[in-house]
């Protein structure tokens, strides 16, 4: 019987909420925000608490900066990397506006290699499959567009807002599609109903919408972190057979 991975908890998850949600906000706040300051604050806030909550969950926390040794091998260094660009363009973006294009180019390299770290661990089927990167991507997206429907009401935002749901919808049906697990259906029913039907209906209230759409999202990373996470168990088509004298 396949057993539940116990090296990452919510802990762990909390990367992938907080993380994406910051990124895709910061992916957005250039295009959409009258007065950016707030939105990118939080944006840092949200990225610096994920990966936070990540270190805590690590053995030896001195020997954290280990993960920058590995750029050519592994998406979490990274990962690390575009979070030390973040930080300063983003924050760099508050007084100069012409870095905000670069702040959330470096936001979108972040939440794509969080989708890929993901898609790296070849020996948990739920989060190897491909359709697990767009899905990732688009979450990201949708629940920074909701954050940032609470800071700006503009027509452009909430199409984009929208658009993202969508796109996160079908990246969900086409994922769970491919890979089959119960352990994400209440939350997957949820992003459907909640998460994408429900904000869409509220589009008009938007900062109700956008946390509608941001809370069915976040279920739906932890419950494939620490839910979904199943190793995958051994295949032997033929089994040895002992001899008999």
């Amino acid at each position: 019987m396949n057993a539940l991975q116990r090296h990452w908890d919510t802990r762990a998850a909390l990367n992938f909420m907080l993380g994406g949600a910051g990124s895709g906000l910061m992916v957005v706040t250039p295009f959409f925000a009258v007065d950016p300051a707030i939105p990118v604050v939080l944006s840092l806030v949200l990225i610096a608490a994920g990966l936070g909550a990540v270190w805590l969950e690590t053995g030896r926390k001195a020997r954290a900066l280990h993960v920058l040794f590995n750029p050519f091998t592994s998406w979490m260094t990274r990962e690390s990397f575009a979070a030390l660009l973040v930080f300063p363009l983003a924050a760099g973006s508050i007084f100069v506006p012409a870095a905000a294009p670069f702040a959330a180019a470096a936001a979108l390299a972040f939440l794509w290699c969080q989708a890929r770290i993901l898609r790296a661990a070849k020996g948990i089927p739920a989060w190897r499959a491909p359709q697990i990167v767009p899905l990732i991507v688009f979450t990201g997206l949708a629940e920074g567009a909701g954050l940032a429907l609470l800071f700006s009401a503009h027509n452009l935002l909430v199409a984009f807002f929208a658009l993202a749901l969508a796109a996160r919808c079908v990246a969900w049906l086409r994922y769970r599609a491919a890979v089959k697990s119960e352990a994400l259906e209440p939350a997957g029913r949820a992003l459907v109903w909640i998460g994408t039907a429900l904000p869409l209906a509220l589009v008009l209230v938007t900062p109700l919408a956008g946390l509608f759409a941001l809370a069915a999202g976040w279920w739906l990373k932890h419950a494939l972190v620490t839910r979904a996470s199943f190793n995958q168990g051994f295949s032997l088509p033929h089994l040895p057979v002992r001899g008999t004298r």
